[in-house]
């Protein structure tokens, strides 16, 4: 009998995330799936992130309930054009942002999550090397500013993260009384990771409203997809979480893509084992995608 795990990304609906046996955030879901063997794994969240765990499980079936699910930092990556532009750096050090292609982490020599990134490249300029970074110029130019890092950058952006609004930010706290705080993710635009409390990966993120010790009247806005908020308030439920702004007209920022995870093609996936499947990974690319992959799973923080 076949054993199945279904996975879902923080970002998916409420309703999908309860049909899962665990959420988390993409490197979450990897390592799980790779602690947790199974036959036939459904990944609730976007291609890049089932493309992983099928390098990290080569001999599982994964299977993505609908095809479109994809990330403008992909799409937005023209491959052909990033090879030259590694090329271009070629003495360089390619650090590469786990929301990317697997064709995309061939090109590189490590993989980083938002989680990790800091430590590795940090360890990289230690041994002497330099770095390009991609995809996302959000995220790199963020590391850049607080780090003083001098890394060249890729020109990608996640299109939920990147629509955040430091005007409008600014406009909002004008009309609100009391303690405000701002968290952020790291994809979001320089301007808006500026005036933020906390940056971190959706792990950190819930992590600091979990463990929140201020005024509980505080309101706290997050500059992340909206489906994390779900379980922020899942778990403090006595504080005021609200989405950060983005632009005039509309308050609320969510994933296309996340959000084609719906809970009929979820449940039907999880029946019928239909969906997109991610067979299309050859021997050798997954051979070579796994280098730099390991590498991160390997660097002790």
């Amino acid at each position: 009998m076949n054993k199945i795990l279904t996975l879902a990304h923080y970002y998916t609906i409420p309703e999908v995330q309860k049909l899962a046996d665990h959420v988390g955030d993409s490197l979450d879901l990897a390592l799980y799936a790779k602690e947790n063997k199974a036959d036939i794994i459904i990944f609730a969240g976007v291609r890049f992130m089932a493309e992983t765990v099928k390098i990290i499980n080569p001999s599982s079936r994964v299977i993505l309930p609908d095809y479109n699910s994809t990330c403008s930092l992909v799409t937005m990556t023209d491959i052909d054009k990033l090879k030259e532009w590694r090329q271009k750096y070629s003495e360089y050090t390619h650090v590469a942002y786990i929301n990317s292609s697997v064709e995309h982490k061939v090109t590189s020599d490590w993989i980083v999550t938002s989680r990790n990134v800091v430590e590795i490249v940090k360890y990289l300029y230690s041994i002497g090397k330099k770095v390009i970074y991609s995809p996302d110029r959000n995220m790199g130019a963020y590391l850049n500013y607080e780090y003083g890092f001098d890394m060249k950058l890729w020109d990608a952006v996640c299109e939920v993260h990147d629509k955040f609004n430091a005007y409008q930010l600014d406009k909002l706290f004008s009309e609100i009384g009391g303690s405000k705080y701002l968290i952020s993710h790291p994809e979001s635009p320089l301007p808006v990771l500026k005036k933020s409390n906390f940056i971190g990966s959706t792990h950190g993120l819930l992590n600091w409203i979990v463990n929140f010790k201020g005024d509980e009247k505080s309101v706290i806005f997050v500059a992340t997809e909206e489906g994390i908020l779900y379980n922020m308030k899942s778990k403090r439920p006595d504080l005021d979480i609200r989405q950060a702004p983005i632009y005039s007209g509309c308050k609320c920022n969510s994933c296309p893509y996340m959000k084609m995870n719906t809970v009929e093609l979820v449940k039907r996936a999880q029946k019928e084992y239909v969906g997109f499947e991610i067979d299309y990974l050859s021997d050798d690319i997954i051979k070579q995608a796994i280098i730099p992959i390991e590498r991160m799973l390997n660097f002790k923080i």
